[in-house]
């Protein structure tokens, strides 16, 4: 298993895929361990928005910090793990929101997706990539 290089990692990571984020409990439970959907440009940073009420939300703002992990989930396998800081909390704006909801749904589902939850009140996360762990099965028999 080979590792990625600084490129392919933040472009796997910039592509579309679901990320599993992990944060630290500090109550006697393990870390909670979420599925997200988030927004990342590459050199940028990782974006996602939470329902501000949400025990994650909370833990997330308490830590100061995530882990995210990102993988190929067919043969040849791959992942990226990101653990990074939270470099900026805020309330989410409907645009933001909708923006990631239409890059997963696409723009119709996106934005029907974001009316259904608009009584919510949003926090965006901003996580700075701190540490890299990746791995690119590609090319192993």
């Amino acid at each position: 298993m080979k590792r990625f290089s600084e490129t392919e990692r933040q472009e796997f990571l910039a592509a579309k895929r679901v990320a599993i984020l992990s944060v630290e409990a500090a109550d006697g439970r393990p870390p909670a361990t979420i599925p997200i959907w988030y927004d990342y440009a590459i050199g940028g940073n990782i974006r996602f928005t939470t329902s501000a009420a949400s025990r994650k939300a909370k833990l997330i703002a308490r830590a100061g910090a995530v882990s995210l992990a990102v993988q190929r989930e067919q043969p040849p396998y791959q992942y990226v793990v990101v653990e990074g800081t939270v470099v900026d909390t805020r309330p989410s704006t409907l645009e933001v929101q909708e923006a990631i909801a239409v890059r997963y749904l696409g723009e119709e589902a996106g934005r029907a997706f974001v009316r259904d939850f608009e009584r919510t009140d949003s926090t965006l996360f901003t996580i700075r990539p701190d540490r890299w762990l990746t791995a690119d099965a590609t090319g192993d028999s």
